[in-house]
């Protein structure tokens, strides 16, 4: 059993042994710095569809991905310098996600802000939303460019609006979880396809993308995550592990998105969940950063 099985294996048990993770995410930074470089000068500079007038969202379908392997230190007694090449799957980063979420809670504040960015570091839109379901947003489709006005839009999960008590009380186990999104009554209008049809992988999505919920349920979806069928590792770029898994409405795109197992943060993606439940993709990555915080900029009407 390697590392990272090892790391798996210790995922149902409450405190998985610190040496095991610590040597695991060694093995994947050490891949990672090597590629910091190349990652930099790959940025993608596409457009998110849905964001351009006259173009409307449309269907993704799964990729064809390449597992690259990742350098990995030989086990206990073998020279130091001997290093051998080992694979790591994209079930196992988001294993090891799992773990890192478990413990890192999220820190407090008075709004839960959603910021996203193109990965050339211009900004897409942002959002604030209040404990009591208020919500405020800066260039979104509807919005006057740069300014934060007041919308009726709260938080979504499968198109309808979700608490933040709703999100608090969600199963911790990883079936469970999906058990309960698939029962969740969504809005048909805002939902796609492979939701209608009970599949939770947008929903599940939302909850390590976007919405503010507790540790142990990021640590659920993102076990629940790792089960989906075909989910792959394309190697190392800046800022973590490049992984990539069919789209569940069967079209010819997949998803992409970059995730730092030692934060337990997705930081890239290829899609963007938009506040009324729907997901837009783009050709290249869009940038994601979820925070609290507890300052709201001003809107046109005076802070509220």
């Amino acid at each position: 059993m390697n590392d990272l099985e090892e790391v798996a294996s210790l995922l149902a048990k409450p405190e998985p042994s610190e040496e095991v993770v610590t040597r695991s995410r060694s093995r994947l930074q050490h891949r990672t710095l090597g590629h910091r470089t190349l990652g930099q000068r790959m940025r993608s500079r596409g457009r998110v569809r849905w964001f351009v007038p006259g173009v409307a969202l449309v269907a993704a379908g799964a990729a064809t991905a390449v597992v690259i392997a990742t350098g990995a230190v030989t086990n206990a007694g073998a020279p130091a310098h001997v290093i051998a090449a080992a694979p790591v799957s994209g079930k196992e980063v988001l294993l090891m996600a799992a773990v890192s979420a478990e413990r890192t809670p999220q820190s407090s504040g008075t709004y839960w802000h959603v910021t996203t960015t193109w990965s050339n570091e211009i900004p897409l839109h942002e959002s604030w939303t209040s404990r009591d379901g208020k919500r405020w947003t800066r260039n979104e489709p509807q919005d006057t460019p740069g300014i934060v006005v007041p919308t009726q839009i709260s938080l979504m999960l499968k198109g309808a609006p979700v608490s933040f008590d709703d999100l608090e009380k969600l199963p911790t186990d990883p079936e469970a979880l999906k058990a309960w999104l698939v029962q969740r009554k969504g809005n048909p209008n805002n939902m796609s396809t492979s939701e209608i049809q009970g599949n939770p992988t947008f929903s599940l999505l939302a909850l390590i993308m976007e919405l503010p919920v507790p540790a142990e349920v990021r640590s659920a979806a993102f076990r629940a995550l790792a089960a989906t069928p075909g989910v792959e590792n394309t190697g190392a770029v800046e800022g973590g592990q490049a992984l990539r898994m069919p789209d569940p409405n069967g079209g010819k795109r997949g998803i992409e998105m970059v995730v730092d197992p030692e934060s337990a943060r997705v930081v890239r993606a290829n899609l963007i969940l938009s506040g009324d439940g729907g997901v837009g993709w783009s050709k290249g990555y869009i940038a994601i950063d979820t925070d609290w915080t507890d300052e709201l900029p001003a809107t046109p009407k005076g802070r509220p």
